[in-house]
């Protein structure tokens, strides 16, 4: 599994579709899944693994309609994709404790364990 947030988010993405030596790394094995939290990547390559997303609505950074539509598109490719859009939280909302985005994380493993 490859997890970030943010701009770690999109480096988790990249090493997923690209792996390690692509960037000129060590050949490690590619993940069996992504999972993203609010990041504003859009591109999808066709080679991405199964990724998980989450975001908040009013993320002033990295707009959920951006990982809506990514999510969508690797989808139609036929690779399973899943997002969690959470109603008024901003950017770095993190574990998401005390918030509506409690419990993420336990769905984030559900779908790194569906991967597996």
């Amino acid at each position: 599994m490859s997890r970030g947030g943010s701009a770690g988010a999109r480096m988790a993405a990249w090493l997923g579709s690209f792996g390690t030596d692509y960037f000129g790394e060590k050949h490690l094995p590619r993940p069996s899944a992504v999972i993203m939290q609010y990041t504003g990547l859009s591109e999808v390559y066709g080679n991405e693994p199964p990724t998980y997303n989450c975001v908040g609505t009013n993320d002033g950074i990295a707009p959920y309609q951006i990982m809506q539509n990514r999510i969508r598109k690797i989808k139609s490719n036929g690779t399973d994709a899943e997002i969690e859009i959470f109603q008024g939280l901003p950017h770095g909302f993190g574990l998401g404790e005390g918030t509506v985005s409690e419990g993420w994380i336990d769905n984030a493993v559900k779908f790194w364990q569906n991967q597996m």
